[in-house]
């Protein structure tokens, strides 16, 4: 009796281990690796250089999340989680952005706060583009929307995110730091080109990645 009631217990457990392992291999299959992905465009070294300083100046003046210099950049569609096997997808739909007759202008200059200056969330620095760079958006949002990546509901409001505020903390010496740095003109420069990136994070907060690079001019 003993052994026919192990017999059954074996075989009722190995069951369970057969059917959990079916189970296991069927979620296997369907796994599909995703990467959070945005197209955007980079900024010259000089422009680098004047928003470091600017970044050395504040920094010492308020517990903020910081943004590494390095990492600036201005989005021009965020594309959120996309498969990796269908990344060729998406890059040849990119490729179907119209080109320019000429470079794009641009200036970065003045900064400010999200969504206001009395509760913000992100200190930011400000991207002039004008409608050439606005166009440059809805193209991209064109392309991309017959793969089912849904368009913007806010209008197009380029910007650099130079810190994020997770919680309320006092501004009162970094606003005064702002007023009285020497100058928020931070350089211009002309954009021929746009990439996609991969964001993902990393031991010392995001890391980016260039995936694919885009001509518009120049060609």
């Amino acid at each position: 009796m003993i052994r026919t009631r192990n017999a059954v217990r074996s075989r009722t457990v190995w069951r369970a281990i057969v059917g959990l392992y079916e189970k296991l291999r069927s979620s296997r299959a369907d796994y599909t690796i995703k990467m959070r992905l945005f197209t955007g465009i980079d900024l010259p070294g000089d422009v680098q250089d004047k928003l470091e300083r600017l970044l050395t100046h504040l920094r010492p003046t308020a517990h903020l999340i910081w943004s590494p210099v390095y990492n600036l950049h201005v989005t021009t569609k965020f594309i959120g989680e996309w498969p990796e096997e269908d990344l060729e997808k998406l890059t040849s739909a990119l490729r179907q952005v119209p080109p320019c007759a000429a470079p794009i202008p641009i200036a970065i200059r003045g900064v400010g706060w999200f969504p206001n200056a009395h509760n913000p969330r992100v200190f930011w620095a400000g991207i002039e583009g004008g409608e050439a760079l606005a166009a440059l958006a809805g193209s991209t949002e064109d392309v991309l929307e017959p793969l089912g990546i849904a368009r913007e509901k806010r209008g197009f409001s380029p910007h650099l995110t130079l810190a994020r505020i997770r919680r309320p903390v006092p501004l009162k010496e970094m606003r005064q730091a702002i007023a009285q740095f020497e100058s928020l003109e931070f350089g211009s420069t002309e954009i021929d080109r746009f990439y996609l990136f991969l964001s993902r994070p990393g031991a010392a907060g995001t890391v980016y990645t260039k995936l694919a690079e885009f001509r518009l001019a120049g060609q």
